[in-house]
């Protein structure tokens, strides 16, 4: 095996930039923001406005229940859109799904699909559907959301500066927390407790950060407020913190004591034996913001009942990536690898229930 390729999920930040960066198709002066590591969302300015685009698998888990795998699916999609700071207003959708998949499920997934883009303005304007051999889940194809405002409403690390606040919503792990606790509820309540069972099944629905976005850049962006936004998928939130800073072309200083944890993600990822920190946390915002409105983000964030918290700021390059534990400060480094899917391919093999 090659040892530069990870064993599962993303690549590393070397190989995007040694392979997949240098080669990007013809040369178009409307991008104003192209591909880089650690951003979600490419913008070009089109008709005199910013346009948005971000493409990710539709990724349905049928043991989830029908209605939750397509929540969870098209909240994959949006979270990552509203990074830009931009509205999503349209949705492209290939649907490559397996020959197992009945009407009635195709019916549920594309219900709540409808009712998710209602409710939050988007609509779906172009796709492709249709049943396929070796086609199977959750992997069952492919969407891109187009989000749509004018050319001073995006944000992009881009923006970040030097002395900006970070702020983090709901903590670590959501992601990962909620995918086990909706995956083995019988072996947590066994090791944990029926009432702790219960109240981790509320996790679920956290792993979505379209709220969080939407709501902190009303405060203003950019030089009135939010500057940069990225939601801490694969590697957690250590991951998105370098991936934003390094982005940014700019440093870090973070202190740990202060990152917000919902309530059962210690216990789940203890009983799992992964690093809440490095593990996947869709529904985990974290954001740049100026000094001056970083209080204000915080304070609206929580009126929404996100919980969120200043946990550092942006340095100069020179300075670093600073972790500060206990005290102590450490050099924050990329994990690469997330624990948490050799983890989960792990307790489904052990842990059939």
């Amino acid at each position: 095996m090659d040892t530069e390729m990870p064993e599962i999920g993303k690549i590393s930040p070397q190989i995007f930039q040694e392979l997949i960066f240098p080669r990007l198709g013809a040369h178009s002066d409307s991008v104003l923001v192209g591909p880089q590591h650690g951003v979600d969302v490419g913008i070009a300015e089109i008709g005199g406005k910013a346009m948005s685009f971000t493409t990710d698998p539709v990724f349905i888990v049928p043991q989830y229940g029908w209605e939750r795998a397509a929540w969870f699916a098209i909240h994959i999609l949006l979270s990552d859109s509203v990074t830009s700071g931009l509205r999503p207003r349209f949705l492209s959708i290939d649907l490559n799904l397996p020959m197992r998949m009945t009407r009635e499920q195709l019916e549920i997934i594309w219900m709540v699909i409808d009712r998710e883009c209602a409710r939050i303005g988007v609509n779906i304007i172009t796709g492709h559907t249709g049943r396929y051999e070796n086609c199977e889940y959750p992997m069952v194809g492919g969407a891109t959301v187009i989000g749509v405002g004018d050319l001073n409403e995006y944000v992009n690390p881009g923006f970040a500066q030097e002395g900006d606040k970070i702020i983090l919503t709901k903590g670590p792990a959501i992601e990962a927390s909620g995918i086990f606790a909706t995956m083995f509820p019988g072996l947590i309540e066994k090791k944990l407790g029926t009432s702790f069972a219960k109240k981790a099944q509320e996790i679920f629905y956290k792993m979505s950060v379209v709220e969080d976005g939407m709501t902190a850049v009303t405060v203003g962006v950019r030089d009135n407020g939010v500057t940069s936004m990225h939601d801490a998928t694969e590697c957690g939130i250590w991951g998105a913190l370098y991936e934003v800073a390094q982005a940014a072309r700019l440093g870090v200083r973070v202190e740990k004591e202060k990152i917000p944890v919902e309530d059962c993600v210690p216990e789940i990822c203890r009983l799992f034996g992964i690093d809440p920190f490095t593990s996947i946390s869709e529904g985990t915002l974290l954001l740049s913001c100026r000094p001056h409105k970083a209080d204000m983000v915080v304070n609206i964030l929580r009126q929404k009942g996100i919980r969120c918290s200043i946990v550092g700021e942006l340095t100069k390059a020179t300075e670093g990536m600073v972790l500060i534990e206990n005290g102590r400060e450490k050099e924050l480094k990329h994990p690469l690898v997330d624990p948490f899917w050799r983890a989960f391919y792990d307790a489904a093999e052990k842990y059939k229930e």
